[in-house]
């Protein structure tokens, strides 16, 4: 499926053959009707709109920003209440960091292939983790959402694999190392980063990145993403505000202080 990355955007994305994957029948179902409303704004904002993310800051430090990444004053501006319950918060998901109960949550849509989710993971996710997660104000929730053909689901499998045992940050870590996605994630490669990322039993890791449990943990989290309107990645909801794209970390920074201020019922940043 051909594929494309675009400097101006923050983002990489597919080119589908078709519409994007709607959500099962079954998980339809299963959600409050409310929901339908923002579902229906984040396809707005995750599939339609053009993003100027990541531009090269200008002289005197104005970088660009998408529409959709502003922040205002406001903390419930830009936020749709009903995609917070997106939010797992599942004390035992080896997919995510921080305190299950935080006030803020992070969800990332991504793919071990994707050029500006490796940016984010080295340039601007290690410093959230420090300055919000490791205060107990932030959690991170990964969501596996491969677009970029066969090797994208495996090393998906892969890194859900590695969870298993405990390791899948560590294994998240050496997939987004500067280099790593262009050697590529064929089944050896990912032996060798489930050894550097010091998985303990490679061949329990090797049967569990096959299994049926693998693929449907990975299922899950596409059908979510899909179901918001994704088609590009890395995409993130935050308190159930959606952004698109590698984003400053200013924004992040902004949205999620403005997040936990509206969590403690209290005025946003600048106000």
């Amino acid at each position: 499926m051909p594929t494309s990355t675009s400097k101006s955007t923050g983002k990489s994305t597919r080119k589908p053959a078709g519409k994007a994957r709607p959500a099962s029948p079954s998980t339809s179902k299963s959600r409050p009707v409310v929901i339908v409303a923002g579902v229906a704004v984040a396809a707005a904002l995750l599939g339609l709109v053009s993003y100027t993310a990541t531009k090269p800051q200008a002289p005197g430090g104005s970088g660009g920003s998408s529409a959709v990444a502003e922040v205002t004053a406001d903390p419930s501006d830009g936020v749709y209440p009903e995609l917070e319950s997106y939010a797992r918060r599942d004390p035992g998901d080896r997919l995510a960091l921080g305190r299950a109960d935080a006030p803020v949550v992070l969800i990332e849509y991504a793919d071990f292939k994707c050029g500006y989710c490796g940016k984010f993971a080295r340039d601007t996710e290690p410093a959230l983790v420090k300055k919000y997660v490791d205060a107990g104000t932030l959690r991170i929730e990964w969501r596996n959402f491969p677009i970029f053909g066969e090797e994208s689901e495996a090393a998906a499998r892969a890194s859900w694999a590695a969870g298993q045992q405990g390791q899948f940050w560590e294994f998240h870590k050496a997939a987004y190392a500067p280099g790593a996605k262009e050697k590529g994630f064929g089944e050896q490669r990912l032996t060798a980063l489930a050894k550097e990322a010091g998985v303990p039993d490679l061949a329990r890791f090797a049967r569990d990145a096959q299994s049926a449990a693998a693929r449907e943990s990975v299922r899950r989290d596409q059908e979510q993403g899909y179901s918001l309107g994704a088609t590009s990645t890395p995409s993130f909801l935050i308190n159930g505000r959606p952004i698109a794209g590698a984003q400053p970390m200013e924004t992040f920074q902004e949205t999620i202080e403005a997040a936990a201020a509206a969590a403690a019922g209290k005025p946003g940043p600048g106000r």
